[in-house]
């Protein structure tokens, strides 16, 4: 069972200082600069909202990744346009950073057109939270659908061994101004697979409505959740999403699907990841501030809905991790000390200076 430790102290480290570790690692370990920014900032952005699990966190993987031969650290993604509206994408085994930033870039470029614009990624690798791609769609103004696979975690309903990844869902909406955004980025299971892995590596334990053991018992104890499976939210509703999601950014792009795509965690062979992006120009049918506008008000209303007992606030899908983000903003990205050590390790590897907290 997961160890029965104390709330561990958290020391906090100013988003610019994490984003310049998380740099000097990746270029010492010889990722060119610029690509090397790419991913820094998905990783800061991911701690920025609060979401952890996708964030700095996640370099010490990335890099015995790399050091196995399996993440193609020196590698830039290619784009072949198939139509004027869509693009794919060859990761060729490289971050899945850079191959999400340029497809979507291609989606927004096309968008500004035709419309619409739609990007097919292939050998690709874990591109962190989605919604930082969201993000990058909402700078231009744009609307998005964010989709990926990922290595099993779920069983199919009905199942008992892992087959399907839990393979998250994205997709967002400008608002008058970033508060009224509407962003959703969502696992289709009870709690995303990264919740488990940060539970394990803080020595905490997980609720018992996470995941089933080897043995398909419900348990606390991460280790044991992530050699069993993962529940899928809403039953057989939640299966089918990760199947779509499998669909959508693995058959269709010629990558790994159907329970073959390799784990973050697992440096034995490349990941061959797939994606699928959308971008989608929100004004085709009114003014850009009529749209905005329209988005204000189904903010209004959602927020300022009659409230069930006990409830203090209604919150837009992405509103809590925008106030997340504004409080980490000014006073930090929290870390447990194993974090930091383990970050500082990476940088010691290449001769880059530590981590630097702000308490």
């Amino acid at each position: 069972m997961a160890s029965e430790q104390p709330s561990q102290e958290r020391r906090h480290v100013a988003a610019n200082e994490a984003r310049r570790l998380v740099k000097d690692i990746l270029t010492g370990n010889g990722v060119p600069a610029e690509n090397a920014t790419i991913v820094a900032n998905g990783l800061i952005a991911a701690d920025l909202r609060g979401v952890d699990t996708h964030g700095m966190n996640r370099i010490p993987s990335y890099m015995e990744r790399v050091r196995q031969g399996v993440l193609d650290h020196t590698a830039s993604p290619a784009l072949t346009h198939v139509t004027p509206v869509v693009a794919q994408v060859d990761g060729h085994d490289g971050f899945g950073f850079l191959a999400a930033h340029m497809g979507m870039a291609a989606c927004i470029e096309s968008a500004k057109t035709y419309g619409i614009g739609m990007a097919s990624i292939k050998h690709s690798n874990h591109f962190g939270m989605s919604a930082w791609i969201v993000q990058q769609a909402l700078d231009a103004d744009m609307m998005s659908l964010v989709f990926t696979n990922s290595s099993p975690a779920l069983a199919p309903w009905g199942g008992q061994s892992k087959l399907i990844g839990v393979s998250p869902i994205a997709c967002g909406a400008p608002g008058k101004d970033a508060s009224s955004h509407f962003i959703l980025d969502m696992a289709p299971s009870v709690a995303a697979r990264g919740k488990i892995y940060k539970a394990k590596r803080r020595g905490e334990k997980i609720p018992m409505d996470w995941a089933l053991d080897a043995e398909g018992r419900p348990t606390d104890d991460p280790e044991a959740a992530l050699g069993g499976v993962m529940l899928p939210m809403g039953g057989p509703k939640g299966s089918g999403l990760a199947v779509m999601m499998d669909v959508f950014s693995g058959v269709l792009s010629g990558s790994a699907f159907a329970g073959h795509v390799t784990g973050p965690y697992d440096p034995s062979k490349p990941a061959d990841v797939g994606h699928f992006l959308l971008a989608i120009k929100p004004d085709l049918f009114m003014s850009l501030d009529d749209f905005r506008g329209r988005i204000q008000y189904l903010y209004d209303r959602i927020t300022g809905a009659e409230k069930a007992a006990g409830v203090e606030r209604i919150y837009f899908p992405g509103e809590l991790e925008q106030l997340a983000q504004k409080e980490r903003e000014e006073a930090g990205i929290p870390l447990v000390q194993a974090e930091i050590d383990a970050l500082n390790a990476e940088a010691e590897k290449v001769s880059a200076s530590p981590m630097v907290s702000m308490s």
